[in-house]
């Protein structure tokens, strides 16, 4: 139990270790459960369906590119499902255990912001740092 009474100890630096270590494990899991491959360039048709949406004037030609956009947004979306599905049990049991361990602490009300922060930061760094789509 010598972490749990060191994240009681520590709660800000804490929380903040187990978001990155979390983030980290799920960026991992995307990069290698999702061609990446394809998502560059489902990303990159989509960038340029949307600056050719800007130039058209036809509403015909812009309901064509939006329906095409909208397909190349559902395959990714399809393609992230698959990661998703295989975190989501062991985030929502990281949940249940955090939640647990800082209840006892000074930032027992506020930890799921800094767990938000914290994610949304290194999920940012990592995913630049690790050249996921």
């Amino acid at each position: 139990m010598a972490i749990k009474e060191w994240l009681v100890a520590n709660p800000k630096l804490g929380i903040v270790l187990v978001a990155v270590a979390v983030t980290l494990v799920m960026t991992l899991i995307t990069k290698y459960m999702t061609n990446q491959t394809r998502m560059k360039e489902l990303k990159g048709m989509q960038k340029e369906k949307q600056e050719k949406l800007k130039n058209v004037k036809n509403d015909e030609e812009k309901n064509q590119i939006t329906k095409e956009i909208m397909e190349h947004s559902m395959e990714m979306l399809r393609h992230s499902f698959k990661p998703m599905f295989i975190t989501l049990l062991p985030i929502l049991l990281i949940f249940w255990w955090v939640k647990g361990v800082f209840v006892e602490t000074v930032i027992a009300k506020s930890w799921i912001w800094y767990y938000i922060g914290s994610a949304i930061i290194s999920s940012i760094i990592f995913r630049k740092a690790l050249d996921v789509a």
